[in-house]
């Protein structure tokens, strides 16, 4: 084979751009030039030069432009504004006359006050930014208590299971039964509700069977062995809120305020059974004391003579069923300590602003289970 390139035939010569560049070569020759590949342009005219065919970059770039209708609409607003802006630039304008001396100064914008229509709990947005705080918060920067005792209705029914308590203990322990286990069910439903803790389904569960727990055990080993009774699921259920709370996936901190919140909760629902261990005057006085109790604390009174009336109410209650059941001068000293216990009990569910579900679950229960051991332990002393 020959080095030499190939020569004769259709393809001699050839340039793969040829093609392309032909058009425009045509186009763009010149009178007296030659055409760019060595060969004259067969059939060239000098009047016909620079006579564009195709589409070129000036045909491309320099097309017409449609502007969108919403762009047209908004640039005539501009154009409007703009003249009438003009207009009243142009125009004379009245000088502002200086206000009288003795005008009354306008009055300032009324400050919303939160109130019962307001959103609950809260206070009035600030024009600060900051966010809003609760009743309980305002208190205690203002100096004040956060506290809302339960009321009435709340001691009302607290009253009944008193003495509904007090009634039953003498006729038997299982007639007994029934209100005391409405007592442990509302105290382990109220407690972890006075702490925040809600819903706590397992918590109360737990708190609420320690108590049927104990009850079952005095049931069986007779107010003789009430102690070992009472004190033994207590140990067991002290021990199986630290598994539970073990078991649990939330932080630290979490956790332990879980555990204490259950320990507390089954503690007060165990502690509850110590009215199915005492003596039944005891637990007849102190039921009646507690009812008398709360219900005189409910009164619109000041706080310390609502106190004093209330403590009174309560040996004045030990005293009458006292001398009914045999225990006589003995049943005041009794009806005053439970008249304490429920003080207690009472204060601790009104603390820091609770809401309505707390103040009939704590508020009824507490009263009643915080006097229990009392009721149990003098009970047995006084008999």
């Amino acid at each position: 084979m020959s080095d030499q390139p190939y020569q004769g035939g259709p393809y001699e010569g050839y340039d793969p751009y040829q093609q392309q560049h032909q058009p425009q070569a045509a186009q763009q020759s010149w009178p007296g030039h030659d055409h760019p590949y060595g060969q004259q342009q067969p059939g060239y005219d000098p009047q016909h030069t620079q006579q564009w065919q195709g589409q070129t970059w000036d045909t491309q770039a320099h097309a017409s432009v449609q502007m969108p209708a919403e762009t047209y609409e908004g640039y005539q607003e501009y154009q409007e504004y703009q003249q009438q802006y003009q207009q009243y630039a142009a125009a004379p304008h009245p000088e502002p006359q200086p206000a009288p001396a003795h005008a009354p100064a306008p009055a300032p914008a009324p400050v919303p006050q939160a109130g019962p229509e307001s959103e609950p709990g809260y206070g009035p947005a600030t024009l600060a930014g900051n966010s809003r705080i609760t009743d309980a918060q305002r208190a205690r920067l203002e100096g004040r208590s956060p506290v809302i005792e339960p009321g009435m209705q709340p001691a009302l029914l607290t009253a009944v299971l008193g003495l509904l308590l007090a009634a039953t203990a003498p006729v038997a322990s299982y007639a007994l039964l029934v209100p005391l286990v409405v007592l442990q069910g509302v105290t382990a439903a109220g407690w972890f509700r006075l702490n925040g803790m809600w819903p706590a389904r397992q918590g109360i569960a737990l708190a609420f069977l320690g108590g049927l727990t104990a009850d079952a055990a005095v049931l069986v080993a007779g107010r003789d062995h009430a102690p070992a009774a009472i004190l033994g699921p207590l140990g067991i259920w002290v021990l199986l809120a630290l598994v539970l709370q073990l078991r649990s996936h939330a932080s630290p901190d979490e956790r332990m305020y879980g555990l204490m919140a259950t320990v507390v909760s089954a503690a007060l629902s165990v502690l509850a059974t110590g009215y199915l261990g005492a003596d039944a005057h005891a637990v007849s006085v102190g039921g009646a004391a507690v009812a008398v109790a709360v219900l005189a604390r409910a009164l619109p009174l000041p706080t310390p003579a609502s106190v004093v009336v209330s403590l009174l109410a309560a040996a004045g209650a030990g005293i009458a069923v006292g001398g009914m059941t045999g225990l006589g001068a003995k049943g005041a000293l009794l009806g005053a300590a439970a008249g304490v216990c429920a003080l207690v009990g009472h204060r601790v569910a009104a603390y820091d602003y609770p809401s309505r579900f707390v103040h009939f679950t704590a508020g009824v229960a507490l009263p009643l289970s915080a006097a229990a051991p009392v009721v149990w332990v003098l009970g047995r002393a006084l008999g």
